[in-house]
């Protein structure tokens, strides 16, 4: 058996490639449009697995799934967790996403993890590389935002 993808609906392309590829980083590997489906699927791979993404190894993907004819996904519950990114600095990580509008939901009050949300509601976990870097303001001090 081998891992492939998690697939995501997504409500605007631009919006979501933006923040998944803008400002998280992630690649774009390849794109698929079905008129008889009316949907587009967008794979996307972190730079570090783009090359075995777009080989034969396939490696594991994130899928974007646009559907043409509008439809209101909600994201309820707590049966669905979360996309986790290794990320190289957390603090640089969150001071992106934070500039560009994105809320920090849970902070990284411990150098290591922080939580966002994708502008379709979904949970993205943050851990950083190398292990905890040192408690550093305003990380250090903030309140967790919302629900994540």
């Amino acid at each position: 058996m081998q891992y492939l993808h998690t697939m995501v609906r997504i409500k605007d392309v631009d919006e979501s490639l933006n923040f998944y590829c803008g400002l998280l980083g992630m690649e774009e590997i390849r794109r698929y449009d079905s008129e008889k489906g009316r949907f587009t699927n967008i794979f996307l791979a972190a730079p570090e697995d783009k090359e075995s993404a777009a080989s034969d190894k396939k490696a594991p993907m994130l899928e974007l799934t646009y559907n043409w004819d509008p439809e209101d996904y909600k994201v309820e519950g707590r049966a669905w967790g979360h996309l986790a990114f290794r990320v190289d600095d957390v603090y640089a990580t969150c001071q992106k996403l934070q500039d560009n509008g994105v809320v920090i939901n849970r902070p990284p009050r411990d150098g290591y993890m922080a939580f966002v949300k994708s502008p379709d509601g979904i949970s993205i976990e943050l851990l950083n590389a190398d292990g905890p870097k040192d408690p550093a303001e305003p990380w250090a001090s903030m309140e967790n935002t919302g629900s994540w």
